[in-house]
């Protein structure tokens, strides 16, 4: 089995996780209300998604099931 022969350096250990971070939330624009929104789901603020009301405003979109 194979061994390291030294220690891994702090610095070339984080090097090596230079691409392992978390990508940044997208955020889109609400076609009906402006607000920012997830792409892809319910807006949170008006409740509508691809153009009709999904959920009445201002309603709890947890367990939300789209029609």
């Amino acid at each position: 089995m194979a061994v390291p022969k030294r220690k891994t350096s702090p610095s070339r250990a984080g090097m090596r996780r230079s691409h392992q971070a978390l990508p940044k939330e997208q955020h889109a624009e609400c076609g009906n209300c402006g607000e920012l929104k997830r792409p892809h789901h319910v807006c949170s603020h008006c409740g509508h998604y691809d153009g009709r009301e999904v959920v009445a405003a201002g309603g709890a979109l947890k367990g939300a099931v789209r029609a």
